[in-house]
């Protein structure tokens, strides 16, 4: 039989859990790389609510893992399209095909990422990390932010992750071309996922009511378009694949991560809890509003790196 301790440790592990029952009927959400981990468990979850279009680089697994959320669901709107986030021009390609099928968008969750890559670029000349896990998502918000402003009230999600407390922005060597250590790089790219949520939320309010106690922002007026940021906790998923090492101690340790399914709970409240109606610009882990570090509330910051991002991108997003 399991101990009392054993069980209360796994409870522990599993943290918050979204208690909101509310329905998505008549409303869309797109979430990238819900093929596989927190993705695919938010995509299962959500798919219990409305309508879910999975954004992801590899259409067979995509198409595996929505067949599989349809027969469980019973729900037919689980919709999977293709998007390379390690390609603008396939961003560019999805959201244009989005815009002309879809004439609403009330959710969007920039939930894909990659981690502890070994050093590699884009096909834009990025650098792996920073190009897939923030300036792909960046891109991908701009161009249907403007859709998700005519459906609102709507949200924005932007996974991020502890890892952010390590993270610093380099703008010298952005790309990491002096010097790479891809255990830094992913948490430059979290802690960029923190900012821009930051940044975003800023600009979508035009004036601000409130600042809570972690310095984030809060209580959206403006727009009707909420942003936020989360940790989805340490879950036992495919991210540390390109580490072998990572891999072996989330494989000998798997009972101390949540699972997929844990992991993506934070995820569905910001996305659907009805007490953050009004919320923005705050990070949360396990359901609860959680602190951010001081680089990550850092305004200076979050303006240079917004329009740097721009100025890569060659985009005008003011």
């Amino acid at each position: 039989p399991v101990s009392a301790a054993a069980l209360s440790c796994r409870r522990y592990v599993a943290g918050g859990q979204c208690k909101s029952t509310a329905r998505l009927e008549g409303k869309v959400v797109i979430i990238t790389g819900a093929n596989t981990g927190i993705g695919k468990e938010t995509a299962r979850d959500l798919a219990r609510r409305g309508k879910v279009i999975v954004a992801c680089r590899d259409i067979a697994k995509g198409e595996a893992a929505a067949s599989e959320i349809r027969a469980e669901t019973g729900n037919q709107q689980v919709i999977v399209k293709k998007m390379d986030l390690a390609d603008t021009k396939s961003v560019r390609e999805f959201a244009e095909k989005f815009l002309a099928e879809e004439k609403e968008l009330h959710i969007l969750i920039n939930n894909a990422g990659i981690m502890l890559c070994p050093y590699s670029k884009t096909a834009d000349g990025f650098e792996m990390h920073l190009g897939v896990n923030h300036l792909g998502h960046f891109l991908l918000t701009f161009l249907l932010l403007e859709r998700l402003k005519q459906s609102a009230p709507a949200r924005i999600v932007n996974v991020s992750s502890l890892a952010h407390h390590g993270g610093r922005i380099r703008f010298h060597d952005l790309h990491g071309e002096k010097s790479y250590n891809r255990g830094l790089a992913y948490c430059h790219s979290k802690l960029a996922n923190v900012l821009f949520t930051r940044e975003l939320a800023r600009r979508l309010q035009g004036n601000l009511m409130h600042a809570d106690l972690s310095g984030l922002l809060s209580f959206a007026i403006g727009t009707k378009v909420t942003a936020n940021a989360l940790h989805p906790g340490c879950v036992h998923s495919e991210l540390v694949q390109h580490s072998f090492v990572m891999t072996w101690l989330w494989n000998t340790f798997s009972f101390l991560l949540k699972t997929p399914q844990e992991g993506a709970q934070t995820s569905v409240y910001c996305a659907v809890a009805e007490e953050l109606d009004s919320v923005t610009g705050q990070y949360f882990s396990d359901c609860q509003p959680a602190y951010v570090s001081p680089r990550g509330r850092d305004d200076e910051t979050a303006k240079k790196l917004w329009s740097k991002s721009c100025e890569l991108l060659g985009i005008q997003w003011d």
